[in-house]
């Protein structure tokens, strides 16, 4: 996956023996590709789109392998390669689009949910009960960690785990079909470029 995402222009920001952060701006829409053996399983993931001002000759459209696409989508953008859309499929679309709206997506005219200048799109189908999704999780940047946790805790939201990392604090909770949201705030001592 990472020979693919650098043939497009996305470019290592960070690598662990955990993970591989991926992206063409370090405060922007970035691709965590995690350490794992063997074949994962799809899962809700459908696919993955990148926004970019043109497409330079490059393929819309380039398979990352394990059956994920990520495409390329032409349109006004201030940041290159910057996260686009996420489409994922649901059993019950309607109602994982409401608990999406209970975690801070917005409703558009489209029909999609909208979040942080990107767009999360919900497709009828089966996500199963993999143990092992390609998704670990959908990461929003926000301003404050300590704030979504007490709502989430208020309105009775599944949390998965904080984690106080180096640059970021990070809280995981439970989204519709099992798909982990991260919300994620960067410390003032952020470094990463």
């Amino acid at each position: 996956m990472a020979e693919a995402a650098g043939r497009i222009g996305l470019r290592v920001i960070e690598q662990t023996e955990r993970f591989t952060l991926l992206g063409a701006d370090a405060r922007r829409g970035k691709l965590t590709l995690f350490d794992a053996e063997g074949p994962r399983e799809r899962g809700a993931l459908e696919r993955i789109g990148l926004r970019v001002s043109t497409l330079d000759g490059r393929d819309p459209v380039i398979d990352l392998g394990e059956g994920l696409e990520l495409v390329l989508v032409e349109a006004a953008t201030d940041s290159e390669l910057d996260l686009d859309h996420i489409v994922l499929v649901s059993a019950d679309p309607v109602a994982a689009a409401v608990r999406w709206q209970g975690l801070g997506f917005a409703p558009d005219a489209d029909g999609r949910l909208e979040v942080g200048g990107a767009w999360l799109e919900l497709r009828q189908g089966d996500p199963g009960e993999p143990e092992r999704p390609l998704l670990n999780h959908i990461g929003v940047l926000v301003d404050s960690v300590e704030q979504h946790q007490i709502e989430a805790e208020e309105l009775g939201i599944e949390i998965d785990d904080v984690v106080d990392a180096p640059n970021t604090l990070a809280l995981f909770v439970w989204g519709p079909d099992r798909v982990k949201l991260e919300y994620v705030e960067h410390k003032p001592s952020f470094s990463l470029t």
